[in-house]
């Protein structure tokens, strides 16, 4: 069986007396696409930065297709693509000019005009690439990062500062990737592009992972969530919370509106429809509410995630 795409275990990174990474463990599996979430200064930064051989690692180890990232950069390097925020592009070349140089270096790059028309950047193509908008400059940068087939692919915020439209070819051409074959590291800020892209998410903070599993298992994990429904009015709320999960809540919110809040699942919604059945009430409106990935976050990290 081949080595996970990225395996990380243990490790160390300290920047004076400033701990970013503090026995840090991650494994993505190959095929995948795994998102690493934190706030600010919680260490996913530096542990992309190690996998990617730019930080040298003060202990613990990193293996990257197999391979350390800094001792074998040079075999790594056609098979691994990595978008950085800053560009990596002379500000002077023209858009299309350095896609196409890079596509010439590899031995079964993507066809370059399909994926320029497919990002849009077609228009931008003759500009040189401090003349490029924001936007444009991400959308290049992308495309840089994958144009050579790489067989795993860090990608840094790929969205941002994008609009509607050029984020959803970027969502289409991520998961397309991870459809080839390709693995992707995704590091965002927007929890709708994790919860919508992701396979496994990783939430770092204050330099190790603290919560690992697929956006389902990670907002259904320990769980509370909101079941709505209508009904007749006066219903004994008391009783139908005695036929639930202990800590369930059952509250009669407005005249005929009913809110229970607890680990909602199938078998809570179950109970309830089966009581109010029991009493010859049909419940209407009914609807649930789950928590989000973001909701998660907050619980896990205390803080928003700020951009």
């Amino acid at each position: 069986m081949p080595a996970p795409a990225v395996e990380v275990v243990d490790l160390v990174k300290r920047y004076g007396s400033t701990v970013a990474a503090d026995g840090l463990c991650l494994t993505v599996e190959r095929g995948t696409i795994t998102a690493v979430l934190g706030p600010n200064g919680a260490g996913k930064t530096t542990t992309v930065e190690t996998c990617e051989g730019y930080r040298r690692p003060d202990g613990g180890l990193v293996r990257v297709l197999g391979l350390d990232p800094r001792r074998d950069a040079r075999a790594l390097r056609p098979r691994v693509g990595v978008m950085l925020q800053s560009g990596g592009v002379y500000p002077g070349v023209k858009a299309i000019e350095m896609l196409r140089h890079i596509a010439a270096l590899h031995a079964h790059p993507l066809d370059v005009d399909a994926l320029v028309d497919r990002l849009g950047i077609g228009s931008a193509g003759r500009t040189v690439y401090r003349r490029l908008s924001g936007g444009q400059q991400q959308r290049l940068s992308l495309a840089l990062a994958v144009v050579g087939r790489p067989e795993l692919v860090f990608l840094d915020e790929p969205t941002a500062g994008l609009d509607p439209q050029a984020r959803r070819a970027t969502w289409e051409l991520v998961s397309d990737l991870r459809r080839d074959g390709v693995t992707v590291v995704l590091t965002t800020h927007y929890m709708d592009e994790a919860e919508k892209l992701a396979d496994t998410v990783a939430v770092v903070d204050h330099g190790k992972v603290i919560a690992t599993g697929s956006p389902g298992e990670l907002t259904a994990r320990g769980a509370s969530g909101t079941l709505r429904f209508r009904a007749t009015a006066g219903l004994d709320v008391s009783a139908l919370r005695d036929v639930l999960p202990e800590g369930t809540q059952v509250h009669e919110t407005l005249t005929g509106h009913y809110l229970v809040e607890g680990a909602v699942d199938p078998r809570l919604l179950a109970s309830v429809t089966a009581w109010c059945a029991d009493r010859g009430v049909m419940p209407e409106d009914l609807t649930i509410d789950r928590r989000t990935l973001e909701d998660v976050f907050i619980d896990l990290t205390g803080r928003e995630l700020r951009a």
